[in-house]
């Protein structure tokens, strides 16, 4: 990501050599401020254009450079650097080598592309879609790319199938059940699409260190408890005021306490277990929570409504 178009005077310099340097230049976009080198290329200091036209023509530009700049080293990720970037509000970082030699600059919209453009890359990669894959990229591309994990989701969906299988005669038995059965899956998979989508961020800004895996799990666990109990007593209430059954609603309200908890649990562990294997944390993550919130919901609301089977006719 880094540029070499960037302004470095030596420190050797006086103002007059450096605005006579600086006019020499031919660019493109003006600079608000400078780096100074020493020794070797060096990076010893800025220097802000103000403070340039300011001085006195003698005076050495050690006199009015500011010292304490701060540089990311060129092995350095890009969330390090957007870190940085964004806590210092630079407009452009220095780049240096293990010897503080300057060896270019990263500018804010240039990181601002690149992030943007990995966003993009961890979106598609979450449902299944090719990275590389453009909204115009040949069919027969697409095809490849899409296929192998539409493949793994009929699998998923063929186990869902199952266990609402395994409830055949229960549902029979009780047709009503079949008009909630949506509302469980598609709250799971709502729910725990945020936790996705927010441990995948932090995974890839470097927020996760590995040592916090079994808090952050936790913790999106308490927090699909939390909405899950929330969102269970509305569902709960509206079951039971559309089918004047307060069983019902029970039934419903459980499986959504439930489906939410594990939606949150997975939502955090699936991204942070891929990672721990050495796999990327998007890659068809959102395919693989739907398989347990689909699962698990479906499990839950049919177990509870068997139990509870005498009180729901």
């Amino acid at each position: 990501m880094l540029s070499t178009d960037f302004l470095a005077f030596d420190q050797a310099m006086n103002v007059a050599q450096a605005i006579e340097r600086l006019r020499a230049v031919q660019r493109d976009a003006p600079a608000s401020y400078a780096y100074v080198v020493g020794a070797a290329g060096r990076l010893t200091g800025v220097l802000h254009m103000r403070d340039l036209l300011l001085a006195s023509s003698t005076t050495p530009l050690q006199s009015i450079m500011r010292r304490d700049v701060v540089a990311v080293r060129a092995d350095a990720s890009r969330a390090d650097v957007a870190r940085e970037l964004a806590a210092r509000k630079f407009f452009a970082m220095p780049v240096v080598d293990a010897e503080r030699r300057l060896l270019g600059v990263v500018r804010s919209e240039q990181l601002l592309a690149e992030v943007q453009e990995a966003a993009t890359e961890d979106l598609v990669r979450m449902v299944g879609a090719g990275r590389d894959e453009r909204v115009f990229s040949p069919v027969p591309y697409a095809v490849r790319a899409r296929l192998p994990w539409l493949h793994v989701n009929l699998a998923t969906a063929f186990l869902a199938a199952a266990v609402v299988g395994a409830f055949e005669s229960l549902i029979a038995r009780l047709t009503i059940l079949a008009v909630f059965l949506p509302i469980v899956a598609g709250q799971g998979g709502n729910a725990g699409a945020q936790s996705l989508a927010v441990v995948t961020r932090g995974l890839a800004l470097r927020e996760v260190r590995a040592s916090d895996g079994r808090r952050l799990i936790a913790k999106e666990a308490l927090l699909g408890a939390v909405n899950g109990l929330a969102i269970g007593v509305v569902t709960a209430l509206a079951a039971w005021l559309w089918h004047g059954n307060a069983f019902l609603g029970l039934v419903i309200g459980l499986a959504m306490l439930v489906n939410l908890v594990v939606a949150g649990t997975c939502g955090a562990a699936i991204p942070l277990g891929l990672k721990a294997l050495g796999r990327d944390p998007a890659q068809g993550s959102s395919v693989i929570l739907t398989t347990f919130t689909d699962v698990i919901g479906f499990l839950a609301f049919l177990g509870f409504a068997l139990l509870f089977e005498p009180h729901l006719r």
